[in-house]
């Protein structure tokens, strides 16, 4: 293979036959290779949009969370179940044509697949999806094992990281990208020590054989190397590309934004700015070496991900075409960069922040910030903006919040009181990530503005085996008194009186939704922690067994009033428009609302949101991500107008598709809820089109 970054003229008329079907299909993660979420159909647009109706549907017959972005190639729509089987439709009716069953009970999120054509008369087109920690080749067309690829069939992630793979936990929850004969990955990572590193890595598409890997986390020798304590490559974990990439297919320029490093709250044994954890790396796909870099933050102490891929596309400026992209982020900046020289197109300037009073712990003295354009969420809460839906809620969330630290942005947590992050932990931006209409430079991004709090307790001694495992794995979500913060981090109190430990075995051994698996906790250690979680007593002691973290996080807390609300003023999620060209906003929007509230008479208060956008060449912006109302919209792009809404029957927490077949335009979205507890939860494709 060729190691230049040249683009033969064969493979430039595969991308050009790929870009035409682009225009009737939607053949890629995020509707194509630069991630701009855009679509060319102008069938559907904004003077019939709201003749929509509803044209099938298919019911996977499973319940639990999808997050699937389908792909539709010619006639046929491929996406997962809940459970993570891989599922082929046909794209005009929503009947089943395979279905492929990997005996693996995937209870992770599962956001799409990669299609590949092939490139030679033999080659047979394929689908590469990740189930837990493999990747599987399929036949597109009959859903059989490609028995030829990698290990009869599929790679084991957990394998050629440098560590014992039995005991690592990796799971591909985004879809690889394809490259030339490449198929590149990343991986989901836990958030806690052990962890993996999070190296980027590029196989053969035909054989399954490692080609190349960029180490997140560097080697000796390897630049960045000395921005980590000494060896940190044999014990650190994370810098992980979980959020998938982008690719300049025309260069060869590989984009992949990575995420934090564990532990994601404590930095004791991390001390230095960590990279590339928390960067946008510009890679050469072809090889895997960096071409440049950018670290959104410095030694992340607040989870600060960049959580969805960049999109690419060209902008004027001084009178000449630039080629660029848009990174967004959790706290609700934009990154505008030349994604060939990785020079920013608005400036960006390091902005001092106070050190860390935790001992051990060593804060980075600047964050980056971007002059333009403006946060697309709120920064920093303040008295003033808390809640006035009734006059008890607002008293209890004036007491409660002057218990904290609210000072903005990356504020150091301390031992003494919670400190506010906001826009919390998903986001600002998540991800769904943007969509971005390549004719007039605007981007759109939905966005989370929900508070929430984090603080540091010292490990101290444990007095038994399943509580450090407690302590050293679940506390961090669950919290050190196991409270955790529901829905999206239950309670577990009592967990052992509901659930047996059978049930509770699988969890730990295959993660469910946002848990991922722990394969480090091995028999003897979940039955400690079975007994710990029943309030048993222990048959042997333990005495203060080592841990790389000298402080343990207090867990996720969601500031949310004593009914279950956010406990400050709307809009707690919001849709927004912003020109590139200018940095400036159009227009931005409440997105969701809460059912019962609005009964009540307070409406558009917006939501959380998870799923991304789409706009089409219609003038269109469809999304759904509303977790509450269980909505898909259709708005104006333009003015951010809604033309069109339906309820679905489950909250379509995933980004739309497009796509049209036999002369007539479909919308397609998943239809899965999990995030309410109010609300119904299952397991559907829904599409949409005119009468």
């Amino acid at each position: 293979m060729s190691l230049t970054r040249s683009f033969p003229s064969a493979l430039f008329l595969l991308a050009s036959a790929f870009s035409a079907a682009q225009s009737a299909g939607w053949a890629v993660y995020n509707g194509g290779l630069d991630g701009d979420h855009y679509s060319r159909l102008t069938q559907v647009n904004r003077a019939n949009v709201r003749q929509l109706r509803q044209a099938w549907r298919y019911d996977t017959g499973e319940i639990g969370q999808m997050q699937t972005n389908p792909l539709v190639i010619g006639r046929t729509l491929y996406g997962y179940t809940p459970t993570q089987k891989v599922i082929a439709l046909d794209a005009a009716t929503g009947m089943l044509k395979w279905t492929f069953d990997s005996g693996i009970i995937g209870l992770q999120p599962a956001r799409g697949l990669a299609y590949w054509t092939g490139d030679r008369k033999s080659d047979r087109p394929r689908i590469f999806a990740g189930v837990m920690n493999y990747l599987y080749c399929l036949d597109a067309a009959t859903g059989h094992v490609v028995t030829s690829f990698g290990e009869q069939g599929r790679v084991d992630l957990r394998k050629d990281l440098g560590r014992p793979f039995e005991t690592q936990s990796i799971a591909l929850t985004t879809p690889g990208i394809i490259y030339r004969e490449l198929i590149i990955v990343g991986g989901r990572n836990p958030e806690t020590h052990p962890a993996p590193p999070g190296y980027i890595r590029a196989y053969d598409i035909r054989t399954g054989q490692l080609r190349w890997t960029f180490h997140t986390i560097p080697l000796p020798g390897e630049t960045g190397y000395e921005t980590w304590p000494k060896d940190a490559w044999q014990f650190a974990g994370a810098a992980n590309n979980w959020a998938g990439m982008s690719i300049d297919a025309k260069r060869g320029i590989l984009y992949a934004p990575t995420g934090s490093a564990v532990m994601d709250f404590y930095g004791g044994d991390r001390v230095g700015d960590d990279l590339y954890a928390d960067t946008l790396l510009a890679l050469d796909a072809a090889t895997g070496k960096r071409i440049w870099h950018f670290q959104g933050v410095h030694h992340d102490l607040w989870d600060r991900d960049f959580s969805s891929p960049p999109a690419l596309f060209t902008i004027m400026r001084n009178c000449r075409r630039v080629d660029a992209l848009a990174q967004t982020t959790k706290q609700g900046y934009i990154y505008v960069f030349n994604r060939v020289t990785g020079e920013p197109l608005f400036p960006i300037h390091e902005q001092p922040y106070p050190a860390s009073t935790v001992p051990g712990e060593i804060t980075s003295p600047t964050q980056p910030k971007p002059d333009l354009p403006e946060p697309f969420a709120r920064q920093r809460l303040t008295e003033d903006m808390l809640t006035t839906r009734t006059p008890e809620a607002h008293a209890w969330a004036v007491k409660t919040f002057r218990s904290f630290r609210s000072n903005g942005q990356f504020q150091p947590f301390s031992q003494d009181n919670q400190t506010i992050v906001f826009p919390g932990y998903d986001g600002g931006g998540e991800w769904g990530g943007p969509a971005l209409d390549p004719t007039t430079d605007v981007l759109y991004v939905n966005s989370n503005e929900m508070a929430w709090t984090g603080g540091l307790v010292p490990a101290g001694a444990v007095h038994s085996p399943g509580e450090f495992v407690y302590r050293s794995q679940c506390a961090v979500c669950h919290g050190v008194d196991r409270a955790g913060s529901p829905p999206s981090f239950p309670s577990i109190v009592d967990v052992t009186q509901q659930l047996g430990s059978d049930e509770i075995t699988a969890v730990i051994r295959n993660g469910r939704g946002r848990m991922p698996a722990f394969p480090n906790v091995d028999d003897k250690g979940i039955q400690s922690l079975l007994r710990y979680l029943s309030g048993q007593k222990e048959v042997q002691g333990i005495e203060e067994p080592p841990s790389p973290d000298a402080y343990i996080f207090t867990g996720y807390r969601k500031f949310l009033d004593p009914d279950g609300y956010p406990a400050f003023k709307p809009p707690w999620g919001t849709l927004n428009a912003i020109d590139l060209k200018t940095g400036k906003y159009l227009w931005k929007i409440p997105l969701g609302e809460y059912p019962e509230l609005a009964q009540q008479g307070l409406k558009n208060t917006g939501s959380e949101n998870y799923g991304g956008p789409i706009v089409t060449a219609g003038g269109l912006l469809f999304v759904g991500a509303t977790i509450h109302d269980r909505k898909f919209h259709a708005f104006d792009a333009r003015t951010g107008k809604l033309l069109w809404q339906t309820t679905l029957p489950f909250a379509g927490m995933a980004t739309p598709s497009t796509y049209m077949i036999d002369g007539r335009q479909y919308v397609v979205i998943v239809s899965t809820g999990g995030r309410d507890p109010k609300s119904p939860v299952g397991g559907a494709y829904i599409a949409f089109a005119l009468p």
